[in-house]
């Protein structure tokens, strides 16, 4: 059976049903061939370097990759873009960030695929909240907005005992949003932090 799925037609059939990220399901279904089959086409494929592993399970073709954004939502989930990155993003922080930072409310992970660092912080579940959905190349991927990247920043620099962050355009900010942000996470201690860096 594993014959008669050919490389050219492996990747015609999954490019043009746009599917950009696949796992073994997507080819089973698509091609009608057994789990063991798929397991021996993804194994050679990905020798071949026909195809690049995201991680268990998660493939895509390094000819025809996804945004970094939408790699990110779908690597880790449920996850959405925050951090560094989206105040980058945003225009909040000058910086350019080249590592996609997201939030989770899963286990803190970090994966280093495609010569790209992808990395998670956990937040509470409460807290979970205030990303927006966003396009890139007809994809959508959630990022979180303005105010609550700020927020989910300084809280995990509270964390570590690092320092607010000092330099970012105030005036893209509504600091009653994102004191609104800051109390889902039900710490005085960054209440105060972002009542004292918008003011």
């Amino acid at each position: 059976m594993v014959k008669l799925v050919n490389q050219t037609n492996f990747a015609s059939k999954i490019k043009d049903k746009k599917i950009y990220i696949f796992n073994p399901s997507n080819i089973r279904s698509l091609f009608g061939v057994s789990a063991t089959a798929v397991s021996a086409l993804l194994h050679r494929y990905k020798k071949r370097g026909f195809i690049s592993q995201l991680k268990q399970g998660l493939y895509v073709f390094p000819d025809a990759l996804p945004p970094d954004v939408y790699i990110a939502n779908k690597l880790y989930a449920p996850s959405y873009i925050s951090l560094e990155f989206a105040l980058s993003y945003h225009g909040i922080i000058p910086e350019t960030v080249y590592e996609i930072t997201s939030v989770t409310t899963k286990a803190t992970r970090r994966f280093e695929k495609l010569g790209k660092v992808f990395s998670y912080r956990k937040i509470k579940k409460n807290a979970y909240t205030g990303y927006e959905i966003q396009k890139q190349q007809g994809l959508t991927f959630n990022i979180a907005n303005a105010e609550k990247a700020f927020v989910d920043t300084n809280y995990l620099r509270l964390k570590n005992r690092q320092k607010p962050i000092s330099r970012f355009n105030k005036e893209k900010i509504n600091s009653t949003k994102a004191l609104r942000y800051a109390e889902l996470f039900n710490n005085d201690k960054l209440i105060s932090v972002i009542k004292s860096t918008l003011k």
